[in-house]
């Protein structure tokens, strides 16, 4: 029999500094917005979503956002990046989370923008998703787990449509689908590496046809994508139906509206589509909707939450997932092409650890200064600095401070940047909160109030092929791009088809400019090897995977579901 012992919090937990401050009722927050309370449907007493009536309100006939403020202009959009991630930390949700603390500090009226945690990571070895210390967005337990079931209605739709599938060719096939060829994997919101190549349908003929299936992890699917990307209901179903999702055997592409279950699937999502409001510790609104991953998705909250938010605050400070490589290149090329956005500044994040790591120098020996690890570390992010000022947007770096960082290390990154015409902050809003970003956040305003020249990484018209190559050579610095036949044949076929105006996901690992996870810094003159194209029809991307990343991760030896308990009181412990 499984024996329990008494677990207690640790008190110096992100959930116990979480815990330790009273937050506001749900009304109050959403008043700082001027967000009527007839306007949210609530979740308990600190959890709310904005009505579909209301969101309607904030946009005019055209979907052009329309300030529910009489006389206000759309708020400024600042996007949070950071350097490639490693085991020491960069705090980019808790940098997106304190300088929109720091914003409201200074009198701005801000908005933050989230996505949703998924469940695979936080049983995972990522954690949670909601900050750290004193910049955090609360509930943080309830956000990270379950939240309004958003996460869980995304999954629901998509395997309702992998069921009529199966269901389609059981009931005699009249679509002619190739069984071979039918694209649309299930998900689960869960890392679990064995279901990721399955054997669907065995045990007779009332188990319908046998054929080879697998599993993706929900924040990867396009159900999820096409959420995040949809302005409105009407769009949503829109797109839904756009899906393709096999081919028949004359090797026609079918899509999900000739199924005729999109309309029960756009049921489903009807509540999750409405836009989440929480707040952070100091009680800033925060908007917390969708989440699909950057490493294997677009990894940005959703569109309708970000207008939204524009027509709601002066200032909406948002983030993209893992390195700017990743995240942030998808805002721009991705999400700001189809939401007709333009961000107006970007602050890449940094931490003197993490640059170490670049450097070369173990995470066990990263307590002590070492200058030279700095400098050669930093190139990693002066690359992503210098990649996103090539998109015409200005930069700032928020350095988040460790209490081993030294004067001299700090020095480096600072006059290494200045060279660049770069300012870098020092930022302490994890143990202070958003007064430790204040200096950020002036640099922020003064950075957004002037007029740049952003532009996408590339023309819709460029061939797909060479859209990946000009992200390979621009953005990771590859020599160049070599592509599997298969992937260079779906090309083909997707250009063929008339896919090739469609801007690429690329899906690759987070670890590295380049397809090794293990070569840290900034490689240059690699190979990026392109195995599989994929085609997202509905979201209005093609996906090109390169290396061995996977689209259903799975758990580490020692997964963070271990450490996770629920006292005597019913508080939930070991999240972080």
């Amino acid at each position: 029999m499984h024996q329990t012992t008494a677990r207690q919090i640790d008190p110096a937990s992100d959930a116990a500094i979480a815990a330790s401050v009273v937050p506001l009722p749900i009304e109050q927050v959403g008043e700082k917005l001027g967000i009527p309370a007839d306007a949210l449907f609530r979740y308990g007493p600190h959890k709310a979503k904005l009505s579909q009536d209301f969101v309607r309100t904030l946009t005019d006939g055209a979907g052009a956002i329309a300030p529910s403020r009489a006389g206000a202009k759309p708020g400024k959009l600042i996007l949070v990046t950071a350097i490639s991630p490693t085991p020491a930390g960069e705090g980019k949700t808790t940098t997106t989370i304190g300088l929109g603390d720091a914003l409201t500090r200074i009198g701005k009226r801000t908005a933050v923008c989230l996505r949703e945690p998924s469940l695979g990571p936080c049983f995972g070895s990522k954690g949670g998703a909601t900050g750290g210390g004193r910049a955090q967005i609360v509930p943080m337990q309830d956000i990270n787990l379950h939240f309004t079931g958003d996460l869980h209605a995304i999954g629901a739709a998509h395997n309702l449509l992998s069921a009529l599938i199966d269901n389609h060719m059981y009931w005699g096939n009249a679509l002619d689908l190739d069984a071979r060829r039918i694209t649309w994997r299930r998900v689960l919101d869960l890392n679990d590496r064995a279901l990721r190549e399955i054997v669907t349908g065995l045990g007779g003929a009332p188990n319908g046809f046998p054929r080879e299936d697998g599993f993706d992890i929900t924040v990867a699917s396009e159900v999820m994508a096409i959420f995040c990307l949809a302005k409105s209901l009407p769009e949503l179903e829109e797109r839904l139906a756009r899906m393709v999702i096999g081919q028949t055997r004359g090797r026609r592409m079918v899509t999900a509206g000739e199924l005729k279950g999109v309309g029960a699937m756009v049921a489903l999502l009807r509540d999750a589509f409405q836009p989440n409001l929480v707040q952070t510790m100091e009680h800033t609104p925060a908007l917390v909707h969708g989440g699909p991953f950057a490493n294997i998705a677009h990894g940005c909250n959703s569109v309708i939450a970000t207008r939204s938010a524009l027509a709601l605050a002066d200032y909406v400070v948002t983030e993209a997932g893992f390195g700017a490589d990743l995240g942030a290149e998808k805002f721009m090329d991705i999400k700001c092409r189809q939401a007709g956005l333009a961000p107006d500044a970007v602050v890449v994040v940094a931490t003197i650890r993490a640059l170490k790591m670049h450097g070369g120098v173990a995470v066990k020996e990263l307590n002590g200064e070492n200058l030279a690890a700095v400098h050669t570390g930093i190139d990693n992010l002066v690359r992503h600095v210098e990649n996103m000022r090539g998109f015409g947007v200005p930069v700032v770096v928020a350095l988040n401070r460790f209490t081993s960082d030294t004067p001299g290390e700090v020095e480096v990154v600072r006059s290494t940047l200045a060279a660049l015409g770069v300012n870098v902050h020092v930022c302490t809003h994890w143990s202070d909160g958003g007064v430790g970003a204040e200096a950020l956040a002036h640099e922020v305003v003064a950075l957004a109030a002037r007029p740049n020249a952003f532009s996408p990484l590339y023309p819709d018209e460029m061939p797909l092929a060479q859209k990946i190559e000009t992200v390979a050579k621009r953005i990771y610095h590859a020599g160049g791009v070599s592509f599997s036949a298969t992937a260079a044949a779906r090309l083909a076929e997707l250009e063929a088809a008339g896919f090739g105006r469609l801007p690429v996901c690329m899906a690759k690992t987070q670890y590295s400019f380049s397809a090794d996870p293990k070569a840290r810094n900034a490689p240059s003159d690699h190979t990026l090897p392109v195995r599989e194209v994929r085609l997202s029809a509905g979201a209005g991307f093609v996906v090109a995977l390169a290396g061995d990343i996977m689209t259903m991760p799975g758990l580490p030896s020692v997964p963070a579901a271990e450490h996770i308990f629920v006292d005597a009181h019913g508080v939930i412990g070991g999240l972080s």
